[in-house]
């Protein structure tokens, strides 16, 4: 936890996309402070014609390196998501190529109870976590 769904267009290798995640957990590691294993990290590549991914009228251009990542997560304070924010894009930009203007963020918080890691159990609230 956090979770990470990225959504992209198809057509990256598995070495790509080995790059990608890890430029994105740096990210993450050093945002938020998550343990080296808190990783889930699930991708969902579309064809061109099923992503449709504009700007909201800020004349941001977008390239086929589109990348959109929801971040599913307990909350975080702002200068948290702000530091993830800039941080994500250097990393994509240095380690994938991917412009800034080709990054999208989206943060969804969920509290405690809302999690289960397995075995039917809410970790954060039995204090395993």
């Amino acid at each position: 936890m956090p979770l990470l769904r990225i959504d992209l267009y198809e057509g990256r290798t598995d070495a790509e996309l080995k790059v990608l995640l890890d430029a994105i957990h740096r990210s993450m590691l050093a945002a938020f402070g998550v343990p080296e294993r808190d990783r889930y990290q699930i991708v969902h590549q579309h064809p061109v014609a099923d992503m449709i991914m504009e700007d909201t009228g800020l004349g941001i251009p977008r390239t086929g390196k589109f990348v959109c990542i929801q971040v599913t997560t307990r909350p975080r304070t702002k200068e948290m998501k702000e530091t993830f924010y800039r941080l994500l894009v250097e990393e994509l930009e240095r380690a994938c190529g991917i412009a800034p203007t080709d990054v999208m963020v989206n943060m969804v918080t969920c509290e405690d109870e809302d999690w289960s890691f397995g075995l039917g159990r809410a970790q954060f609230l039995t204090g395993e976590l």
